[in-house]
């Protein structure tokens, strides 16, 4: 059985994230029917400290204006997929 994902418990999985930089803007489709569908994050975690956390947040968020290491709360969080990439509603101040 190949483990897909798995929901974080975002307290004991990550600690107190913070703002690392911009990541790309998610989008599908081609030419004048391109749409936004996400865009991501990159975080720091005071628990995964070797790993660069990339955050995924769904396009009906808006753009997000962080300052740098400004601490950050994920909005339900959805699952992790390879290599630290969490999927959220919302990212958030703290």
């Amino acid at each position: 059985m190949e483990l897909k994902f798995v929901v974080p418990d975002m307290a004991e999985t990550f600690g107190k994230l913070s703002y690392a930089g911009e990541g790309e803007i998610l989008t599908e489709g081609y030419g004048r029917n391109t749409t936004v569908i996400g865009r991501s994050y990159h975080l720091y975690s005071s628990k995964q400290r070797a790993d660069d956390i990339e955050v995924v947040v769904a396009a009906e968020a808006g753009e997000k204006d962080f300052d740098q290491d400004q601490p950050l709360k994920a909005v339900n969080p959805h699952l992790v997929a390879k290599g630290y990439v969490l999927y959220v509603d919302d990212l958030v101040k703290e």
